[in-house]
């Protein structure tokens, strides 16, 4: 059976291209287009300068962490698994760990990918993020950024699925990696 999906040309145009904002994180610009269909448009397009990842701490008894904080965009207080920015040079992996141990504290022995390259809304952004798993973690002192003002929650991973599956965890990032690793077995120490 062939797997394969079939490739596309790409159907749109870009007449023009115009830097309407920038700051350290991100640029937007405003594209002048031929639309699919033959005719003009606009297109606003949010580009990342970094790479988003999210990490999920296991550890042997079957617990993870999430770090819950006040998201500014979304006028709320929201649970999530770590997550940051991996700016260029630094790999994504190295950035995991970082991120891991920056809101939470946790040093990891190991991180392996879950998920990688995922689009995180590919309609109007180029952001994408990478997903990982620590294991074999020790704790250490938690260093948040200037921005963050963190609480961190100790849980069964069950249980943070179960949050991610009724809607008490609403970032797509941690939504998705906790759904991709349900049903996995817990790490063994060594």
């Amino acid at each position: 059976m062939n797997t394969e999906l079939p490739q596309h040309p790409n159907p749109w145009q870009t007449v023009s291209t115009r830097e309407t904002y920038a700051n350290p994180w991100i640029r937007v610009r405003e594209d002048q287009v031929i639309k699919p269909t033959g005719g003009p448009g606009i297109y606003g397009v949010v580009e990342y300068k970094n790479i988003a990842v999210g990490v999920i701490p296991l550890d042997a008894e079957g617990f993870t962490w999430l770090v819950g904080q006040w998201r500014y965009c979304h006028g709320r207080y929201e649970w999530e698994i770590p997550e940051g920015g991996c700016p260029a040079g630094e790999s994504p992996a190295e950035a995991a760990r970082r991120e891991l141990l920056e809101e939470t504290g946790i040093v990891a022995e190991k991180i392996e990918p879950l998920l990688t390259g995922i689009q995180l809304s590919n309609s109007t952004t180029n952001e994408v993020c990478d997903i990982f798993i620590a294991t074999g973690l020790t704790h250490a002192q938690a260093q948040p950024e200037d921005t963050e003002q963190l609480e961190v929650l100790r849980l069964p991973l069950t249980e943070a699925i179960q949050m991610a599956r009724n809607g008490r965890i609403r970032d797509s990032v941690s939504v998705l990696a906790l759904l991709a690793v349900e049903g996995r077995p817990p790490p063994k120490e060594h």
